[in-house]
């Protein structure tokens, strides 16, 4: 029987990480190489650095008490999206394990039964997949064209508030403030999306997990009394390796 890929169902969300600068290539973790680099460079220019012009701005509206309570909303928000790319760099490597655990042999579904077993979990898994990008590019969407929808751009409003350091209503300021803005919220809150549904995907691996031991408890004297224990052990230690 072929080896079943798991990480053929999360490849969208894995290439995403990617381009965020949060997933090495292949089963390596991050190295003095081009990859952390660029890793380096993107984060803190498109999350850091925008969560330090958001942070700033604070000091320039607290006497605003609307405009102050909206822009602390968005940049607490931003701000944890920070601190997990920065957990999620930092056991990156606990990660990239465990999916090099998930394609050894114990974890491989024995029977045709089996795989059809885990397609419901995989399917869930597309499911909320789905249902976690759906409304976040139609936020993404919205907050992009926003002050082109209602004309305000024609005030040189951009569509987050934030202080910088040189004029922003003059062109061509305002359209490359403007477009770093568009990128930056892209580009954290597609990370910040691509990192809860990787954890997700991890749980959904250990129901899946579950089922298949399951099924094989149920099957212990399938191979006779000869290989009854062989085949306990084996559920013993699959089961271990699921806690782990």
């Amino acid at each position: 029987m072929d080896k079943f890929n798991w990480k053929f169902t999360i490849r969208y969300n894995i290439l995403v990480l990617k381009i965020g600068g949060l997933w090495p290539k292949g089963n390596e973790v991050y190295k003095f190489n081009l990859y952390t680099l660029y890793s380096i460079v993107a984060i803190n220019l498109f999350i850091n650095g925008h969560n330090f012009f958001q942070t700033a701005n604070i000091f320039f509206v607290y006497t605003d008490l609307t405009a102050l309570s909206a822009l602390i909303f968005i940049t607490i928000t931003d701000l944890l999206a920070s601190v997990k790319a920065c957990y999620f760099v930092i056991n990156v490597g606990i990660l990239k394990n465990l999916m090099v655990t998930l394609d050894g042999q114990q974890f491989q579904p024995k029977t045709s039964e089996q795989r059809s077993l885990v397609q419901p979990n995989l399917k869930s898994w597309k499911i909320a997949f789905v249902g976690f990008w759906t409304p976040a590019l139609a936020t993404l969407i919205s907050w992009s064209v926003f002050p082109i929808m209602d004309g305000s751009f024609r005030e040189y409003r951009l569509p987050f508030s934030a202080w910088y350091p040189y004029n922003t209503k003059v062109s061509p300021h305002y359209e490359i403030t403007y477009i770093y803005q568009v990128l930056s919220i892209w580009f954290l809150a597609l990370s910040n999306v691509n990192m809860d549904t990787l954890i997700a995907a991890l749980m959904m691996y250990v129901g899946t997990q579950c089922d298949i031991l399951s099924d094989d408890v149920k099957n212990l004297g399938s191979g006779g009394v000869s290989e009854f224990n062989t085949n306990l052990l084996n559920c013993m230690n699959h089961h271990r390796n699921i806690l782990r």
